[in-house]
């Protein structure tokens, strides 16, 4: 596999927008039409945000990140709040956040292992 292209589907897109904006600290990349839009989180990983109510609310997308506190600040400064983190013992921690309808972006750092 080569790309890796997340969707989330929400029924008010504006107001979507304008949280993922938030969430991700800077506008969309690309603007693929007028209710669907892409940030690239990674080299091959683009998470892409489409108006489709009759999907709504269901997302579960999960990044992981080298520094988790730093990036819960990052975003609580940005003024979104995550649940509390959550340590998984022998795999990481991890903070989620969930917008307005209910989709769950979930931030994680994971423990190196000893493998």
């Amino acid at each position: 596999m080569d790309v890796l292209f997340a969707g989330i589907a929400v029924a008010d897109f504006g107001a979507a927008l304008a949280w993922y904006e938030q969430l991700l600290g800077r506008s969309a990349d690309i603007i693929v039409k007028d209710d669907e839009v892409m940030w690239r989180i990674a080299d091959a990983a683009w998470l892409y945000v489409t108006g489709d109510p009759s999907r709504s609310g269901h997302a579960l997308v999960t990044v992981a990140v080298a520094d988790l506190d730093e990036t819960v600040a990052l975003i609580e400064d940005r003024g979104l709040r995550s649940a509390p983190i959550e340590t998984i013992a022998g795999a990481g921690r991890k903070a989620a956040f969930t917008d307005p309808e209910g989709n769950m972006t979930t931030f994680i750092e994971v423990v190196a292992s000893g493998h």
